[in-house]
């Protein structure tokens, strides 16, 4: 779902921000879309209520990346009293305007795969931006938690 869409309350729009301000810290020169998907019938179908998908978009093509734009899917769940998300995963697709150059889950070992993949420094630091992810969201910000 779209990142701007899920942010229906102060916690996850701030944690929404942050995302953007991680990705931002490896990939400065990144630029943030917030609404990767089209709202119509096609693209709805796909709609994944319990993700935060945000695109990023880079000045150009670079061999170093393999990519012009990065698709972020952030898998969540939200605990039982509904006030709190957890990261179960994170999927990261390089994409360029013949369509998915490679991909990096945070399920499994963490490889990044695909038909033209990055250099291995783009990929750690694609791998540390995950790694600060799932601190921002699954650390506990209260001590009490």
């Amino acid at each position: 779902m779209n990142a701007a869409d899920q942010a229906v309350d102060l916690a996850l729009t701030s944690r929404i921000a942050t995302l953007v301000t991680l990705f931002r810290q490896e990939f400065p020169r990144a630029r943030a879309d917030l609404r990767p998907w089209r709202h119509d019938a096609d693209t709805e179908v796909w709609t994944d209520p319990a993700s935060i998908d945000i695109a990023f978009h880079l000045p150009g093509w670079n061999p170093r990346y393999q990519c012009r734009s990065i698709l972020m899917q952030a898998r969540l769940l939200t605990d039982t009293e509904g006030n709190r998300s957890r990261l179960l995963g994170i999927d990261l697709a390089g994409l360029n305007y013949t369509g998915e150059q490679w991909r990096l889950s945070t399920v499994g070992d963490w490889a990044v795969e695909g038909r033209a993949i990055p250099a291995e420094a783009i990929a750690e630091q694609l791998r540390c931006f995950c790694r600060q992810a799932f601190e921002l969201f699954n650390y506990p910000t209260d001590p009490a938690s």
